[in-house]
């Protein structure tokens, strides 16, 4: 593992918030020394049959953190999501905060600006972010270290994002009985995927892991958090000391059983651009519908 400033000492207190329509797990995160936190990974609520957007999820959020008095001083988006829209501007309107994502996300804008048949006037540049992390980048929400690791995959911009005893691994892992997560988007890559989980599992066997969607298989109910040692000793994709050669077999043959994610057309025009909604010529609020691109 490269040299990353682990901090096991500082335990994050961690608020969750399920979001059923998507299995979005979102989090405030604060520090335990002072008023700060962040949010990760949030959602927007999208009606697609009725073109509604609504804030119900976002806005718990919003109120957790005015109820408890706290500042927001992060808004961290693990990657550039294919399954629900980022509510990330909507917060930042209401509370402030900085909107951070990896720096690759400049490999996804133009990867999917092709897609969708963006123009010009669409930056491709990471301009829509206030901060851009590289692997190993260090931040701050207040007293309490924070750093970045790139784990790409999933899709060629993922991060995780380690904050004292508690790491949020986006869609890289989910719990042990979940597995990992699909690699065949433009820009995934399976023996990638499985190269970033094992630097994830090579983090101290006591961390905290924090997932970003949980589906509840077998029927269990829906769970969030484990550890770095369970993952390492019983995840059904990668425990146990399965090879890179086996996890690209298995995820590749998975892979192409898997259906589209139902919102990936209108998650992946607005996550790329930070949250934001895109616009028509006519500066109306719309979402292309690419046809035979994905």
């Amino acid at each position: 593992m490269t040299d990353y400033p682990v901090t096991l000492g500082i335990k994050p207190e961690v608020k969750a918030f399920f979001d059923e329509a998507t299995n979005t797990i979102s989090y405030v995160v604060k520090d335990p020394a002072s008023r700060a936190c962040a949010v990760i990974d949030s959602v927007m609520d999208i009606d697609m049959a009725a073109g509604r957007i609504t804030y119900d999820h976002a806005d718990a959020m919003i109120a957790y953190i005015e109820q408890n008095g706290l500042r927001l001083e992060w808004i961290i988006e693990t990657h550039v999501h294919a399954d629900h829209l980022s509510a990330a501007p909507y917060i930042q309107d209401k509370l402030g905060g900085k909107i951070g994502i990896g720096d690759k996300i400049l490999v996804v804008q133009d990867t999917f600006g092709k897609i969708f048949n963006e123009g010009t006037e669409f930056q491709r540049d990471g301009s829509q972010f206030d901060a851009l992390f590289k692997d190993g980048d260090t931040y701050q929400i207040g007293s309490m270290p924070c750093f970045a690791m790139y784990t790409p995959g999933h899709t060629p911009a993922c991060m995780v994002h380690v904050i004292g005893d508690a790491a949020f691994v986006g869609d890289t892992l989910f719990m042990p009985d979940g597995g990992s997560a699909r690699a065949d988007f433009p820009g995934g890559d399976a023996g990638a995927l499985y190269d970033s989980i094992q630097k994830v599992l090579s983090l101290p066997d006591e961390m905290r892991l924090f997932m970003c969607h949980d589906y509840g298989p077998n029927g269990r109910d829906i769970q969030w958090e484990t550890t770095v040692a369970e993952e390492k000793a019983h995840n059904i994709h990668v425990g146990g000391g399965k090879t890179r050669e086996d996890f690209i077999k298995f995820r590749t043959e998975r892979d192409a059983t898997l259906a589209v994610p139902r919102l990936i057309i209108p998650s992946l025009q607005v996550n790329m651009r930070a949250g934001d909604l895109p616009k028509d010529r006519d500066g109306n609020l719309a979402i292309r519908v690419p046809i035979n691109k994905l």
